[in-house]
């Protein structure tokens, strides 16, 4: 996942992207989100690979693993 997805302050503004493109991260898996199966991105932009697909949703997944979740303070 390390060499497939860039985060670079020159290139949107440091938002992570697929390695060598202008398409982040948030694009790949809300576009997953929304339906769209792996084939039907692929053929959408075809500079991406099934590789880079997993890597989105990876990095996605370890985003969300290390968000700090408050407390609740019960009465």
């Amino acid at each position: 996942m390390q060499n497939r997805i860039s985060i670079d302050h020159r290139v949107m503004g440091g938002v992570p992207c697929i390695a060598g493109t202008r398409i982040p991260v948030t694009t790949i898996v809300g576009l997953l989100g929304q339906g769209y199966t792996a084939d039907d991105i692929l053929q959408d932009y075809p500079t991406l690979s099934h590789e880079d697909i997993l890597a989105a949703l990876r990095f996605a997944a370890a985003a969300v693993d290390e968000r700090e979740l408050p407390l609740r303070m019960t009465a």
